[in-house]
Parts: C-alpha cells; structure tokens; sequence
C-alpha cells in the first residue's frame, strides 16, 4: 500500500516516513503542494497524509481536493497544529492534530483502508 505524505518539517516528514515504512507502507514524500501535485498527475497513491499549512500557494486543503479529482475515493488525512476557523476537508477524511504519535497514524491509515473497501491497510 502506498502512502502519500506531505509535510514540509523536515524533521517530522522524516520520523514519519520511517515510522510508516516500519509498518509495511510504501511511503512518496513531499515538502510542499507543488511536489505533491506534480506527483498526484503522475501516479496514484492507495492514502494522501498531507499538512494542512505548507509553504507555496498550495495548502493541504486544495492537495486534497485536486487529487480528489482524479481519484475520488482517496483516504485523506490532514495533519494540523493549528485549528483554522474555516477547515474544508473532503469528505470521508480525517483530522488529526500535532503533534500525535505515528501509531495513531497507522491505526487511521488502516482504517479508512477498511472503509474505502479494501482489506486492511
């Protein structure tokens, strides 16, 4: 299963990364919304774990809804440290806020593997 993960703190990308590929995933990584974007036009990922505030002009928000639109059924999780007075996730997603422990991460991956239809994650 392959998993997205956009994250622009070098640090937590890293640690998440590892702790992700320790649990079986194949993990793509990006800094920012361009990077993720660029690879969404390209491929297909089976779960998108983005940051909602990135650098750019692309928000977690808008990776979301633009890779929504060539795979409707993506699993979605918005990592944030912050709580926006607006939040536009897409529907089906997850909120999960920093800092968390990459086991909570798992356990929603494998989750919405299991709603989307598929075996578990």
């Amino acid at each position: 299963m392959s998993v997205l993960l956009v994250e622009d703190d070098p640090l937590i990308r890293e640690f998440v990364v590892e702790a992700l590929r320790d649990a079986g995933y194949h993990v793509i990584h990006a800094s920012n919304g361009e990077e993720a974007l660029d690879w969404c036009k390209r491929h297909v990922a089976d779960v998108l774990v983005t940051d909602v505030r990135l650098p750019g002009n692309i928000d977690g928000w808008q990776i979301a809804e633009r890779c929504r639109e060539s795979n409707p059924k993506l699993p979605v999780i918005y990592a944030t440290g912050f709580s926006p007075a607006t939040p536009r996730p897409v529907p089906g997603s997850r909120i999960v806020q920093k800092p968390f422990h990459p086991e909570e991460l798992v356990r929603m991956i494998k989750e919405l593997g299991e709603e989307k239809g598929g075996p578990p994650c």
